[in-house]
């Protein structure tokens, strides 16, 4: 089924690849803005950064609406971005300030917004799938045209509900993509101890869902494939199984020793940037000037720092705020 995905720089304008690469851009702003300041002890909790992996979020989230959903991981920042968040508020959020996603309580691992498609992001692992599947299954019902896309990491292959909910999906034949990053390393476990298949794609044969294996640090790719399987999703053909290979640069998490890889893996991984390769194909395929190209990186940064001196200057969120919305309040 790969060849069935397989991209053509024709099938977007030079404006969208410009929409993407400002994705990119900005995932890759706030996430080495994050990552400095928790190293400079302004930032509290734990980060889980997909600084290499911008292609995928990017290019997945350019083949949906505001209709569409999202769920996704403990590494979701970039997907939030992708799919329409606000930097400023999910940098408040990092910063434990009442004006982030969810005043101040999730912090980097729990972001949601509802209004922009983003239906929340997991700690536990595979926990978005079923979440996926489930709205799906109401866009379904209610006879909508909505789509729902599950992102998660190989790692979560080896969880049951990654099972259930692709043999789910494929029995009522529901409008969702799921989309696998594989970064090769399923927190400190590299992928030949963990996965029995070849390909995370190999899984979707038994349920009877089209799956393809492809480059996910080639944007350009990933959103073809993204469009190909949102549309057969929108148009009632039911599910399918995405596995883009991409690698993420930083640990994974802030402080990890990372003693399980070499720098010569990294480096080589770095060599495949997504962002400064769709930098040539956008220079050379689509002819767009690189004094443009530099614009678009200083809006982005430009836009990072005034979320980050916006959030900072917030007042911490009160703990008193911990026991709102737990109970409901008036009459039953």
């Amino acid at each position: 089924m790969t060849e069935w995905f397989a991209s053509s720089d024709g099938e977007i304008s030079s404006e969208q690849a410009l929409d993407i690469y400002r994705v990119m851009l900005t995932i890759r702003s706030f996430e080495s803005a994050a990552a400095d300041l928790l190293a400079g002890g302004r930032l509290p909790g734990f980060l889980h950064l997909s600084i290499g992996q911008e292609g995928v979020a990017a290019g997945v989230c350019s083949a949906l609406g505001p209709e569409d959903g999202i769920t996704t991981t403990h590494r979701g920042h970039g997907h939030c971005i992708a799919k329409g968040g606000s930097v400023d508020r999910m940098m408040a959020e990092l910063f434990g300030r009442g004006e982030g996603y969810c005043k101040g309580r999730s912090g980097s691992m729990h972001i949601m917004d509802a209004d922009a498609g983003i239906l929340g992001a997991h700690a536990i692992v595979g926990a978005g799938l079923p979440m996926a599947v489930g709205a799906a299954y109401s866009a379904k019902v209610r006879g909508e045209r909505r789509v729902a896309v599950a992102f998660f990491g190989e790692g979560a292959v080896g969880e049951g509900v990654f099972h259930e909910s692709l043999n789910l999906a494929a029995l009522w034949s529901l409008p969702v993509v799921f989309v696998c990053e594989n970064n090769r390393y399923a927190e400190l476990s590299h992928v030949s101890m963990h996965l029995s298949a070849k390909h995370v794609a190999d899984f979707g044969a038994p349920y009877g869902i089209p799956a393809a294996t492809l480059d996910g640090n080639d944007v350009l790719a990933v959103a073809s494939a993204a469009r190909k399987a949102v549309g057969r999703a929108r148009d009632g053909g039911g599910p399918t199984l995405l596995e883009f290979e991409t690698y993420r640069w930083r640990g994974h998490f802030e402080g990890d020793p990372q003693r399980y890889r070499s720098r010569d893996e990294v480096a080589s991984w770095q060599a495949r940037d997504p962002v400064a390769r769709f930098q040539e194909r956008l220079e050379a395929g689509f002819a767009v000037d690189v004094a443009e190209l530099d614009r678009i990186e200083r809006e982005a940064s430009t836009a990072v720092e005034r979320a980050v001196e916006w959030a900072e200057s917030l007042p911490p969120a009160p703990p008193t705020s911990l026991l709102e919305d737990v109970y409901r309040s008036g009459s039953a």
